[in-house]
């Protein structure tokens, strides 16, 4: 019985460590220290890996930051939060143009005709790049592009693109690419750094042309996958001096970025698996049959689901409308947590309406304040989700946190058809934000991430006209809905809210 006393002093120092270290963060400190009585000493070798401090990084910022100011035009909320944004803001605020891109379809046909034309550099920066019938596509173009003579450099985390076969990593350093990855899950990396994911959805064209938000390179983002069906998403490219700040957020993550290098066994082995994918996806495709290929697929979209109506696919989401942009990374290794402030600022700053769109809401208690204090000024507050994402253990935890914002008069929506992964936020009819982050506790603390705020009203009345047609798609959530639960469905919603450290 001796080693049970051993283990509970060994267990009660790793407690006292955890408390000491997270003291400033008592709802983190908590949640691991409740981790730690249900998994003993094990519980603390997870927390160290999971925390580790990450290399420091100089902030993206430049002294034009006290200077830019929106014009008096807009409204006092707008100002308030553009001057309150501005020391976090990568560069100050941009003057440029922005185009919105509804789902998947029309964002890989406008990427791919922006690539196509790329006459001097294009830097890809991606989460997920799958190996599948859209990843083969690009991949197919950045080669032709690399073998015409633009610089191409390719990064890649080195979680989420683990499955990129390296096969195709050799033919695209055989065309003259530069490949990298984000802390690959490999020594020495996976032994320090691997709960750091870089969840960064970056393309640059030229220097002058960016494309950034929730969508990554694979078929399910098409929403004709089988086993995934419909897939709901935004993107937004940006033109001008916006895209300066996408690039220079490129560049930072790309010196972080491990070299790809492939041995000349592992080529030799690597050249007999590249045969069938050649035979299938040949290297003399040109460009513009790629783009009509992907212009087909928009076509079987509409046809089989129905979903690119004149509103969402016409005129109207192909045009650039002038804007005022901040952009924003969050980063790990600072002090500050750039996203959750920029959400938090966003929320307490508006006056009139606040239209929330993210697949996975697991936030702190300051985020779900700031909501609650914001339906209690009279502002209309409505939250859309997914009514099941692709990660059922989010989903448990999140409704955890509906009852108290109901309570409070924010309206929750969830979405009935299909995935839902868009991120966006509007605010006030001319105060829009987009990018690849959630409401969740990695992207706030653990992930590298990038998002956009845009001050237009054409932007945001798109963005507007496109959430009441989610809606449609919706159903509200009421409190009785959330009293009919059964009691092991809340033990396991509770417990799922205790891992949200961890998800």
């Amino acid at each position: 019985m001796a080693w049970i006393v051993w283990l509970y002093l060994i267990n009660t120092l790793f407690m006292f460590i955890v408390a000491i270290r997270e003291v400033r963060r008592p709802a983190k400190a908590l949640n691991w220290l409740a981790i730690l009585l249900v998994f003993p000493v094990i519980g603390f070798g997870l927390y160290l890996s999971m925390t580790n401090p990450v290399i420091r990084r100089e902030k993206l910022t430049s002294p034009r930051n006290d200077s830019d100011t929106l014009p008096d035009s807009f409204s006092h909320s707008a100002l308030v939060i553009a001057h309150s944004l501005r020391h976090l803001a990568i560069h100050g605020l941009r003057k440029g143009k922005v185009q919105m891109l509804i789902n998947g379809i029309e964002t890989y046909e406008r990427l791919m005709e922006s690539i196509t034309k790329a006459q001097n550099t294009i830097d890809l920066e991606y989460y997920i790049y799958r190996d599948d019938q859209i990843g083969r596509r690009f991949t197919e173009l950045l080669i032709e592009r690399a073998n015409a003579g633009v610089r191409v450099r390719f990064v890649r985390d080195g979680w989420g693109s683990r499955k990129f076969p390296r096969s195709q990593i050799a033919r695209m350093m055989d065309a003259g690419i530069d490949c990298r990855t984000f802390f690959p899950m490999r020594f020495p990396w996976v032994l320090s750094y691997w709960n750091y994911r870089d969840h960064c959805k970056i393309v640059v064209v030229d220097g002058q042309e960016a494309f950034t938000g929730g969508i990554n390179i694979g078929y399910e983002y098409t929403g004709l996958k089988p086993n995934k069906g419909f897939w709901r998403d935004t993107h937004m490219r940006v033109t001008g001096e916006t895209a300066v700040d996408l690039r220079d957020v490129f560049k930072a993550h790309w010196n972080m970025g491990a070299p790809e290098r492939i041995n000349l066994m592992t080529r030799k082995h690597q050249e007999k698996t590249l045969k069938p994918i050649e035979q299938s996806t040949s290297n003399s495709i040109a460009p513009q049959s790629m783009t009509a290929s992907v212009s087909g697929l928009s076509a079987e979209w509409a046809a089989e689901l129905g979903t690119l109506d004149d509103e969402g696919s016409g005129s109207e989401s192909e045009k650039l409308f002038d804007a005022y942009v901040q952009s924003f990374e969050g980063n790990p290794g600072l002090p500050t947590q750039v996203v959750r402030e920029v959400y938090f600022i966003c929320i307490t700053q508006c006056r009139q309406t606040l239209d929330i769109t993210t697949p996975y809401f697991i936030p702190d208690a300051d985020i779900i304040m700031a909501l609650k204090t914001a339906a209690a000024r009279g502002v209309r507050v409505r939250l859309l989700v997914p009514r099941q994402s692709d990660q059922k253990i989010v989903d448990l935890a999140s409704r955890t946190y509906f009852g108290e914002l109901l309570e409070a008069g924010v309206q929750i929506y969830q979405y009935n058809n299909g995935m839902l992964h868009a991120k966006v936020m509007i605010m006030d009819g001319e105060i829009a934000e987009v990018g690849a982050a959630n409401y969740d506790m990695r992207s706030f603390r653990l992930n590298y991430e990038v998002c956009e705020v845009i001050y237009s009203t054409d932007i945001a009345s798109q963005l507007t006209a496109q959430f009441e047609r989610d809606l449609m798609d919706s159903v509200p959530l009421h409190i009785e809905n959330l009293l009919q639960r059964s009691f092991p469905q809340r033990i396991m919603e509770q417990g799922a809210r205790l891992l949200s450290p961890m998800i």
